[in-house]
């Protein structure tokens, strides 16, 4: 069977396959105007990027580590020097509860 070539067909095919492409380049360029104002939005808004945030945060958890490592070492400094300070005077002794204690009604068990 001889192959035909059908005009209506090829410009029909041709016109699907240049409606595709452009409709490719409508959508990168959608993308990029969204993302453009998305970012201004935010800059707007004065956000913070997660990699800013993520090094904050570790700066925070080595510095509260070194405070804890400082305050032990003052208090091991004081102990050897037989100073009493502050925050060991009002200290709690260790096993002490930090719950209040309420006193019960005497007629209701459920409370």
């Amino acid at each position: 069977m001889p192959q035909t070539s059908n005009r209506i067909l090829d410009e029909f095919a041709r016109f699907v396959t240049d409606a595709a492409g452009v409709a490719r380049g409508v959508r990168a360029e959608a993308e990029t105007v969204i993302r453009t104002q998305a970012e201004k939005l935010l800059r707007d808004l004065d956000v913070v990027q997660r990699e800013e945030f993520e090094a904050v945060r570790e700066m925070a958890v080595r510095a509260r580590q070194e405070n804890e490592a400082l305050a032990a070492r003052v208090e091991a400094l004081e102990r050897a020097a037989g100073i009493v300070s502050e925050a060991a005077a009002t200290a709690k002794p260790k096993g002490a509860s930090t719950r209040r204690r309420t006193a019960k009604p005497a007629g209701d068990p459920n409370i």
